[in-house]
């Protein structure tokens, strides 16, 4: 058997994806076909491409001699070997916790190789639809918390990430919803709040596949307060639910169970959603009144 670990076709998991999803960036990168790097490792085109799409995973020699070919070192390297090993693990868990470096690029991969993005925030505006100042400030703010070249590259990639999904990703249907108490909080000052709203306004008329609601304030019974989540949807994967946070690594969830209740509370908070035009409405009236 041609490097150890070999695995057939095996059940879509959160690691065998965000394997899958490196693989094809790191080989986009490096320039090489598909079939150049299945020659590498011995392996038909199409055992390499049910790698790229999650349906399986590969042994350490042979994702070593794919690293090789497309030139990966250091910590990037260990990343990507790391994650193979998740990806190899058969043993049940509820949630995945991302604690690689670089989490968020894995997370920009699942987001942008997505049909379906719903996302829901509760007091703060959600990440794909920041504005950069926003984003700047939610980062300085929490500086302390981590290293400062942490932060800067977090906030370069909340910039990558709208051109990644908005305009380069596969989402047919983008539905962002947030609390109405996201634009009381002030992040920076009043200027960068007045460019936020300004941007969601602007996003809507940009991309039609991406759709903004904001639930009032004075909506009674709301079942999303004090959390946020991501549910993700794919023609060829199994669906994905992500528990937002600011610090600390993601929790991603691909068990039946909780990706239906985490759909489930997205649907809850939608159902009580302004409708998007009553939702421009509120965002052109915050214009109005901070002008």
């Amino acid at each position: 058997m041609r490097g150890g670990n070999r695995v057939g076709q095996a059940r879509q998991t959160v690691e065998r994806l965000q394997l899958g999803l490196t693989l094809h960036r790191l080989r986009l990168a490096a320039d090489k076909s598909q079939q150049e790097a299945a020659e590498v490792i011995g392996r038909s085109a199409g055992r390499l491409s049910q790698v790229e799409n999650g349906k399986g995973a590969l042994g350490t020699e042979e994702l070593t001699r794919l690293l090789d070919f497309y030139r990966v070192s250091g910590v990037e390297r260990a990343t990507v070997l790391a994650l193979g090993r998740a990806s190899r693990r058969r043993q049940p868990r509820l949630g995945y916790l991302d604690s690689l470096p670089d989490s968020y690029v894995r997370f920009m991969d699942l987001l942008a190789a997505a049909q379906r993005i719903s996302w829901y925030e509760c007091g703060i505006i959600p990440g794909l639809v920041q504005s950069p100042s926003y984003v700047t400030g939610i980062h300085r703010a929490g500086s302390s918390l981590r290293p400062d070249e942490e932060t800067t590259e977090r906030i370069a990639f909340r910039r990558n990430l709208q051109q990644q999904v908005l305009s380069v990703g596969k989402a047919e249907s983008i539905d962002v919803i947030f609390t109405e108490d996201a634009l009381l909080h002030v992040v920076g000052d009043a200027s960068v709040m007045r460019e936020q709203v300004l941007h969601l306004l602007q996003l809507q008329e940009q991309h039609p596949v991406l759709s903004i609601r904001v639930i009032a304030l004075d909506t009674p019974d709301n079942p999303g307060l004090g959390g946020g989540l991501v549910s993700l949807e794919y023609d060829t994967a199994a669906p994905i639910a992500y528990a937002t946070s600011l610090y600390g690594p993601p929790i991603y969830y691909d068990q039946p169970a909780p990706t239906e209740r985490m759909r489930n509370l997205f649907e809850g908070v939608a159902d009580i959603a302004l409708s998007p035009r009553d939702s421009r409405t509120m965002l052109l009236d915050f214009l109005a009144r901070s002008s």
